[in-house]
């Protein structure tokens, strides 16, 4: 307390409607077919997140709408809906996007801050390219096995594959096999050596022992 800093202050609210008017026609203008048609979705994009963002006509919820608003960019620029998720690759690294926001919010020069968000707007595409093929896999995977798993494997691989792309960590031994399903040693042993003789299962680690581990073959 007593020591907040301002790191932007948006448009008085009397002004915000008349600010809003000017947004909402710079956008149509400068979309497919207006007079001002800017033919690089990524960079209309960029614009209209940074145009939004800077007049912050609400008290909550600027970031998600902004976000939707590039993203509708995107797909009305492309002439196609756009497979990407703005907020999840954004989220994963909000304190750079806030720097980058904040720094061309003081300048009308923000080369910087397209190069910023153009780089981004690729990484959400090649991580929504990435969690679509992860699903595709998961789908294959289920349709393989479906009917040779027991109760246990199943709970057990849903739970490694919540984890997503990333995959789970260190993999799956029988410590963390008897945590999940709450079974004994021999079993949790039996259960992945079936799972590793099906090819459900791959080693993820060396055979043997305690630093046998597996991760799920998909």
């Amino acid at each position: 307390m007593g020591k907040e800093k301002v790191h932007y202050e948006a448009p008085p609210s009397a002004k915000v409607p008349k600010e809003m008017k000017k947004f909402i026609q710079w956008f149509n203008e400068s979309g497919p077919g207006g007079k001002n048609e800017i033919k690089k979705a990524p960079v209309r994009s960029a614009i209209a997140h940074l145009y939004f963002e800077s007049i912050h006509p609400f008290e909550d919820g600027n970031g998600r709408v902004g976000r939707a608003i590039a993203e509708k960019a995107l797909s009305q620029t492309i002439g196609r809906p756009v497979v990407l998720s703005l907020s999840r690759t954004i989220e994963a690294k909000k304190n750079i996007y806030y720097a980058s926001l904040e720094k061309a919010q003081k300048s009308n020069a923000i080369t910087p801050w397209m190069e910023y968000f153009v780089k981004t707007s690729l990484d959400a595409q090649i991580e929504a390219e990435t969690q679509i093929e992860f699903t595709l896999k998961k789908t294959k995977f289920f349709d393989r096995f479906k009917d040779q798993l027991n109760d246990r494997q199943l709970i057990v691989i849903k739970r490694m594959l919540d984890e997503g792309t990333k995959g789970f960590e260190g993999g799956m031994n029988a410590t963390k096999y008897i945590g999940i399903t709450k079974t004994s040693k021999a079993t949790a042993t039996r259960d992945m050596q079936q799972l590793l003789v099906m090819g459900a299962f791959v080693l993820a680690g060396k055979a043997g022992g305690r630093s046998t581990s597996y991760h799920v073959a998909i």
